[in-house]
């Protein structure tokens, strides 16, 4: 088990004491799973006899409980030091930078500081707000930059996937800049908020397995670059189980941040060596990029679930309008009544978000560059149209579903955390590399790894990205836009208007659809949060036109009940998304983790 100087006081954190690595945790997942499908058929059938509300009780561990404040994240050493500001006097904000600056050194596959992403912040007086921080494409970034002299992809090197060529300008650090200026509690300083990531990354920590062997793994990709083989593939020798993984230029560029501050990424030594790379690479970025770089405040798209607001992401994410526009379809069926497994909720549910991801490939990208209609695909009214052409006999095909007429009309490795505060301030923040360790380049001398991010634009509209979504026009490549996302970081509050409790996933375009059954699983379900994250997921996103369902997920009636409908099951089950979520117990007050045992994280709470 990973642990960490901050954890000295180890026994005055809350957390999963049965938390294990993921060799184990597949195991366990296939097992609760299975033993929640049992469970849940029991109680269908017994709530059908008694014409009873369905009220489900499944195989899943409690979720962590904590008086004051409480992180979930992928990794357990972040949200320890997350908790650790909390109780040196930070805010939720305060916190929820110290663990993206953590997440950089512990979890290298999407934690960074050479990415981007979106915080939602909702302050202890209701407020909500969310913060745009999603990478920009480079002022030579032009509209075929990705395509060669045929009018195909460029593929390999040069591409928008590889190299230096595939990286837009961070946004992580300006980022963490503005909400601490404008949200943090003053009470901790940016370089004691750096501090705990630049002593892990001068010091090391154990390498657990589960980081092993995803090193392992994308060995092709991170071998191509000589700092990244040397750091983070042990220069060829690979990292074994409890080596410890030291990265000293990471841990330099961290002490120039804590010394002259945040802006010294964009404009100084830092930001100099990057771009001195990327030009001897023939990459896109330069320092002129880097300096004109900005984060954006934006409001936050909101919604109502059965009287629940739903408040979420806008563009340049797709991700709230996404999610709400499905709820907002499903809310017209009784889902409580068909059961929360049967072939009925499934069927409904992936036509739902067959329509939702139509619309998002025709109507969605950068707000600042083009027209996106929220309020008409977030319209309750548009959302009954929709529901209107869903038959409850057979399958719609996604050939015969295209994108509606609203009024006015991302890499699977992305992370999640989760932060409460004793106060009631909470942050609900995903950010990414785009790709699992993004374009795998660390630029010389700096030990940061940059995204891969520019793979989100449309680089030839209507081919499919890494992740077969189509995107449109509107997400076209162009200097200084930033790329179309499915980062869905989400409150959901009580009908009283108080807050009840926040999610968010990685997992590319599987994220909209895994906080969407999160949500789901506990409104419609009465699951806690824990229950919620661990249920097995479906994915539908319109194309290509199959339905994604995880190992042990759906029974052989079930599966054969959808296919007799018309749906196409996906040849191979996997497991999606790493979800982290906080619940507030709304007696109490007592805050309640849930980390995903689809991964490593943990829930860390005092």
């Amino acid at each position: 088990m990973i642990t960490h100087p901050s954890q000295k006081t180890c026994s005055s954190y809350t957390y999963h004491k049965g938390m294990m690595p993921m060799r184990f945790s597949r195991i366990i997942i296939a097992f609760s799973l299975s033993a929640f499908l049992f469970a849940s058929s029991l109680t269908t059938v017994s709530a059908r006899m008694s014409n009873q509300p369905l009220a489900v009780t499944l195989a899943s561990r409690a979720p962590v409980r904590a008086r004051h404040g409480m992180v979930a994240s992928t990794s357990r050493i972040a949200s320890a030091v997350g908790v650790d500001v909390m109780k040196r006097g930070g805010n939720a904000v305060d916190a929820a930078i110290a663990v993206a600056f953590a997440l950089a050194v512990t979890y290298p596959a999407a934690g960074n500081l050479g990415g981007g992403g979106f915080m939602m912040i909702r302050l202890k007086d209701g407020r909500a707000t969310a913060i745009d921080y999603r990478e920009m494409a480079p002022a030579a970034a032009t509209r075929n930059i990705y395509l060669d002299a045929n009018g195909n992809l460029i593929k390999g090197e040069g591409s928008s996937l590889v190299g230096y060529r595939a990286a837009g300008v961070p946004g992580t650090v300006a980022g963490m800049e503005m909400a601490l200026k404008k949200y943090g509690s003053q009470k901790l300083s940016w370089a004691q908020l750096v501090e705990p990531a630049r002593r892990l990354a001068a010091e090391g920590f154990p390498v657990s397995h589960s980081l092993a062997r995803s090193l392992r793994s994308t060995r092709e990709l991170l071998e191509l670059y000589p700092d990244t083989k040397r750091i983070l593939l042990n220069g060829g020798k690979f990292f074994e189980d409890g080596n410890t993984l030291r990265q000293p230029e990471l841990a330099a560029t961290f002490a120039r941040l804590q010394r002259s501050g945040p802006r010294e990424f964009y404009e100084g030594r830092t930001a100099q060596l990057i771009a001195a790379d990327m030009k001897q690479h023939s990459g896109l970025m330069t320092l002129e990029d880097l300096r004109g770089y900005v984060a954006k405040e934006r409001e936050p798209v909101r919604g109502k679930y059965r009287e629940h607001e739903i408040i979420s992401m806008p563009p340049p994410s797709s991700g709230g309008a996404v999610l709400i526009q499905t709820l907002n379809i499903l809310e017209g069926f009784d889902l409580k009544q068909l059961g929360w497994s049967s072939s009925e909720r499934y069927h409904l549910t992936t036509e739902a978000m067959r329509r939702a991801f139509a619309d998002r490939a025709e109507y969605m990208g950068d707000s600042d560059f083009v027209n996106v209609p929220v309020a008409g695909l977030v319209d309750k009214n548009y959302a009954a149209r929709l529901r209107e052409t869903i038959k409850m006999e057979r399958a719609s095909t996604s050939v015969e579903v295209r994108a509606g007429q609203p009024t006015g009309a991302e890499s699977e490795e992305t992370t999640h955390y989760t932060v409460v505060d004793a106060e009631g301030n909470v942050v609900s923040n995903t950010y990414t590399l785009n790709g699992g360790y993004g374009s795998g380049v660390i630029a010389q001398g700096t030990g940061v790894l940059l995204n891969n991010e520019m793979d989100d634009f449309a680089a030839k509209p209507g081919a499919p990205n890494m992740y077969g979504l189509i995107q449109g026009e509107r997400n076209a490549v162009a200097p200084k836009k930033r790329p179309l996302s499915a980062m869905t970081p989400t409150f959901v509050l009580r009908k009283d208007g108080s807050f009840w409790f926040a999610v968010g996933s990685p997992g590319g375009p599987t994220i909209i659809n895994t906080v969407l059954q999160v949500i789901s699983n506990i409104v419609d379900y009465d699951m806690n949060i824990q229950q919620a994250i661990d249920a097995p997921r479906i994915h539908h996103q319109w194309l290509p036109d199959e339905v994604v369902y995880e190992p042990y997920g759906l029974s052989a009636d079930t599966s054969r009940a959808l296919e007799q409908r018309g749906h196409k099951l996906t040849a191979r089950a996997r497991y999606m998304g790493d979800a982290q979520g906080i619940m507030v117990e709304e007696k109490t007050g007592v805050r309640l983790g849930a980390s995903d045992p689809r991964n490593d994280g943990a829930a860390v709470g005092y």
